[in-house]
């Protein structure tokens, strides 16, 4: 836990002082949302369409994020350091993780209002929406952190990261997306149905977090 609270630490006060990331994430955000504005020719979005703009949206700016989650191991030497330190790797694991939780909901805060001006005209489903939207996060960090450190020594690391996690995150944007669907429908929000797709986006989070502890050590030493 010390070793996870230094690194966790260590982390945020970068992000905080250098800003490298949340801002980049948001701007993105909030571009690509003033694209699908104009794009569609639509000032109104509900359904399937409005929860496949916001899901699709926050997911790329993730990347962004997920690009950027070692190369200061990479390029300072923080992974032999943690080989050589007494602790569990698992630590860097959780803490890397915990830190791109942290930076997609600071995101979410400003990306989903943002998202409710340009295309709600009733707000009354973004509230509960907020759960479906910790479960992605959660399999964003869970699949980001692997993928990312598998990636982190190659030099085309900007193009490794999206072609091995996209695939990867099908199955969860699926899910997140039926989830999503009532609870931004024109007449207000519904919740049918919306159980069973949580639970499988839960699973999907357990698993992949499962199996990053599974095989991390391994994935550190290589």
């Amino acid at each position: 836990m010390n070793a996870f609270r230094a690194i966790l630490g260590k982390d945020l006060r970068v992000e905080l002082r250098t800003l490298q990331s949340v801002p980049a994430m948001a701007l993105f955000s909030v571009t690509t949302f003033v694209i699908f504005r104009y794009g569609l020719d639509r000032t109104t979005l509900s359904g399937s369409l409005a929860a496949g703009v916001l899901l699709a949206t926050v997911l790329f700016a993730a990347i962004l994020a997920i690009n950027r989650l070692f190369v200061a191991e990479h390029d300072e030497g923080g992974f032999d350091a943690i080989r050589l330190a007494p602790v569990d790797g698992s630590a860097l694991l959780a803490a890397k993780a915990t830190a791109l939780v942290v930076y997609l909901v600071v995101l979410e805060a400003i990306a989903v209002p943002v998202f409710g001006t340009f295309f709600l005209d009733d707000w009354a489903g973004l509230a509960p929406l907020a759960g479906v939207l910790v479960l992605v996060d959660a399999g964003l960090a869970a699949t980001g952190v692997l993928v990312s450190s598998i990636a982190a020594n190659s030099r085309a690391r900007d193009l490794l990261v999206p072609l091995l996690l996209l695939p990867l995150l099908v199955p969860m944007l699926i899910a997140a997306a039926n989830a999503a669907e009532p609870m931004l429908s024109a007449g207000g929000p519904s919740y049918a149905g919306t159980g069973k797709w949580l639970a499988i986006l839960a699973l999907y989070d357990v698993v992949f977090l499962l199996v990053g502890y599974a095989v991390y050590d391994f994935l550190l030493e290589d």
